[in-house]
């Protein structure tokens, strides 16, 4: 029984959704997120990352950053920049990348959900991680970026999202790089009651991306409620601000990996370990995309491998069957000797929408060797997450992002 509700939202006022909508911020490092509050001082990520405002010298994690991003925040309310919805609604938000178009229904979902596992997990999250957004939302008193959460197919709501895009759009802009993002109201009572008792008859939704940012939405919530107490379950804090897409309608990349060197071993005897496990196959100068599950591209010295797994080695286990956990287990552990990918420094990953031209430049500037991966499908995560395990870091990399700054949950 998920309880996803219609909620007040505070938006940009009409016209400045553009210029006011940022990729989630921790796409950046701060150099990045400087360069870019910088070139567009008007942007969300002046408020998501607001040690923007500040020079190098002070500490991205002081108190005053997170005092500047309430301020700015409170400012651009006090200002008009932001408007709050009359009245409790969802929205429909569809994002379009090179013709694919995937949309999700923006509400608020319940901590309560997330603590009994009706809200389903797939990875693990870092304290550290976890503090920033903590204390982000605790100052600013405001969930500012959505949870991207997945759903199995459900025609109730599709024919609702059908009916509510034939209207005007409230939004509709194309951001810098390429992508298509529209936002339609839902105020239809009708309408509303069929999200929200669709959604309650669902016994699983999923975590696609945002661990860190969900995670620290419930954990300030939990605290207000233990400092309350007039606690009645139904104040803003109990609920945290996310996007639910239909699984049919997402698209993963892949998460490819580089390493620095080959452990120790020359070429022909690195390759001659690999055989032990896969079927080698040299491809020549043409980057090679796996097409498949069990299918792995190398490139090294110059030239692209097949690495096909050999049958013994695969596996119907929902973690140790992933792509990615075969290819730790039984090449990247073994042979090359990276034994914890979350710490080791050898190896680094790189994200499917750079291309495999990137995983090339980083073997001819400062890596020995790279894996191209066939991405883990959204039912593989399902797998996983209902299975109560974790995937291993770096399995899945999802496009489009969610932008932050469209929809603020006021607490």
């Amino acid at each position: 029984m998920a309880d996803i509700r219609p909620f007040q939202a505070y938006r940009p006022a009409k016209g400045l959704e553009a210029e006011i909508a940022a990729l989630p911020y921790d796409v950046y490092n701060r150099e990045e997120a400087a360069s870019e509050v910088k070139l567009h001082p008007g942007s969300f990520l002046s408020i998501d990352r607001a040690e923007t405002q500040f020079g190098p010298q002070v500490d991205t994690y002081a108190d005053c950053v997170y005092e500047k991003a309430r301020d700015m925040l409170q400012q651009w309310m006090r200002d008009g920049r932001f408007v709050q919805e009359d009245a409790p609604c969802y929205y429909i938000y569809e994002q379009i990348m090179e013709g694919r178009s995937q949309k999700g229904i923006v509400a608020c979902a319940s901590i309560d959900d997330y603590q009994n596992q009706v809200i389903k997990k797939h990875e693990n999250t870092r304290a550290d991680k976890e503090l920033d957004r903590i204390r982000h939302v605790d100052t600013c008193n405001a969930q500012t970026g959505p949870i991207f959460l997945a759903y199995r197919n459900q025609a109730a709501l599709q024919q609702v999202i059908a009916q509510v895009i034939q209207g005007d759009a409230l939004y509709d802009f194309t951001a810098g790089d390429g992508i298509v993002h529209r936002v339609w109201v839902v105020s239809d009572r009708q309408q509303i009651q069929t999200i929200r008792d669709t959604f309650a008859g669902m016994e699983q939704i999923y975590i696609a991306d945002g661990h860190h940012r969900c995670a620290s939405a419930v954990k300030v919530g939990l605290q207000r409620r233990e400092n309350n107490p007039a606690h009645t379950g139904e104040e803003e804090y109990n609920f945290f601000l996310s996007v639910l897409f239909s699984a049919d309608e997402l698209k993963i990349l892949d998460y490819n990996r580089v390493v620095k060197d080959l452990n120790g071993y020359d070429r022909e005897t690195f390759l001659e370990k690999i055989g032990e496990k896969f079927t080698v196959e040299c491809v020549g100068e043409t980057p090679l995309k796996p097409e498949k599950k069990y299918e792995y591209g190398m490139y090294l010295e110059g030239e692209w491998y097949r690495l096909t797994a050999h049958e013994d080695i695969r596996s119907r286990d929902a973690v140790e069957g992933l792509d990615v956990s075969i290819l730790q287990n039984q090449l990247l552990a073994p042979i090359l000797g990276i034994g914890d990918p979350k710490t080791d420094k050898r190896i680094d990953f790189v994200g499917g929408i750079r291309g495999l031209e990137e995983l090339e430049r980083r073997v001819q500037s400062d890596m020995k060797v790279a894996f191209s991966l066939y991405p883990t499908s959204i039912y593989e995560l399902f797998a996983v997450a209902d299975a109560g395990r974790l995937m291993p870091p770096k399995s899945t990399w999802f496009e489009p992002k969610l932008r932050s700054g469209l929809f603020i949950h006021s607490l």
